[in-house]
């Protein structure tokens, strides 16, 4: 009897739930119109939708732009003693005309500094300008129809993307590791006193500072710059400056010779939300609470007062952690107005301010 239930009843339990499971997953096989899974066929262009199984296209289109920096002191007068160049860092190629980007602190105390290039030029190097706050600092070869590099906007940029660095790491040679964007607009690092950094897992190490990270294509996304690391290696949280600053920074030191930055003089720091609460705003407010103003600053002349809250520059609401509000600020030339809506006594206020440049010394 047992063996006749199983051969009746498992193959009918067996009909019931396929059925469910066709009415519940492929309705358009019943003549429900409600739901429809599409598979599109295999098509020619789709088979050919492979994984990118190698990058030396990009490597070969970058590479050469990126070059080793060594640097040596001054020699004793007293002695004739050759002294042998020691390993720096990296730089890129900016322009054919000979312009390279490197970290300030890559050439920071070198009184000679030498460019060993991908096909074995080595130049001598002038220092054009540099700029601590944002940890960059640009050099000048004598040599023309270089291998410039293509940069590429920060905001073409997204979380995820395939980026390699490409440097010389260790002094061992030029080196290319592969990661992705890990995270952008990092700051409150301690780094620099300017932080809007990309961050990469691609392989960072001592060496790789002031070289590329490139995309996929080949093209600048930003300058590799430091790594977060206990043990001195790469732990795979690398950050880099993003090619927009770049550009900034290398357009001011050409231009000026220093980088001219807009100046408000205001110390502040995101609301809290019960202080937002407190002061008579919504407690889910973004904005900047104003924690100090500098005597005789075009906040003060302005009449800005520490508490109040700075809720949108130019219209443009304080968003995040606002750093791009702060940073915008330094984007505006010294003499243009920039209008401040901020929160006092229960209401806002428009306040219109003359920026002025960044002391050098702050």
């Amino acid at each position: 009897m047992s063996k006749t239930l199983n051969t009746i009843v498992w193959p009918t339990l067996t009909g019931i739930l396929a059925a469910v499971l066709i009415v519940q997953f492929f309705p358009q096989l019943t003549g429900s119109k409600q739901t429809e899974i599409q598979v599109l066929p295999a098509t020619a262009d789709q088979a050919g939708a492979q994984l990118i199984t190698s990058y030396a296209d990009a490597v070969e289109k970058a590479a050469p732009s990126v070059v080793s920096i060594y640097g040596r002191t001054e020699t004793d007068p007293q002695k004739d003693a050759l002294v042998i160049p020691q390993s720096l860092g990296s730089g890129v190629i900016l322009t054919k005309d000979g312009f390279v980007v490197t970290n300030n602190h890559v050439v920071s105390g070198s009184n000679e500094i030498l460019v060993s290039m991908r096909d074995g030029r080595e130049l001598l190097a002038k220092v054009v300008g540099t700029d601590p706050e944002s940890d960059l600092a640009l050099l000048k070869i004598d040599a023309t129809e270089l291998p410039a590099i293509t940069l590429i906007p920060s905001k073409a940029l997204s979380i995820g993307d395939v980026v390699l660095a490409i440097g010389n790491p260790f002094g061992v040679g030029q080196t290319v590791t592969q990661g992705i964007i890990s995270g952008m607009d990092r700051h409150s690092l301690g780094l620099n006193t300017y932080e809007d950094f990309l961050q990469t897992d691609a392989a960072i190490n001592p060496g790789n500072s002031g070289g590329a990270l490139v995309t996929a294509m080949g093209d600048l996304a930003g300058i590799n710059t430091a790594i977060f690391s206990k043990s001195g290696g790469s732990q795979g949280i690398g950050f880099a400056i993003p090619s927009d600053q770049v550009l900034q920074v290398m357009s001011d030191l050409v231009r000026y010779g220093r980088v001219i930055r807009g100046w408000v003089g205001v110390e502040a720091r995101i609301i809290l939300p019960a202080e937002a609460e407190a002061a008579g705003l919504d407690k889910a407010t973004r904005g900047l609470l104003f924690s100090g103003i500098y005597k005789d600053s075009p906040a003060q002349t302005a009449g800005l007062l520490p508490g109040d809250v700075l809720l949108a520059i130019d219209g443009e609401p304080i968003i995040g952690s606002g750093i791009d509000a702060m940073n915008k600020i330094a984007r505006v030339k010294p003499g243009d107005v920039t209008n401040f809506t901020i929160f006092r006594d229960k209401a806002e206020k428009e306040i219109q301010i003359t920026t002025t440049e960044r002391p050098r010394s702050r």
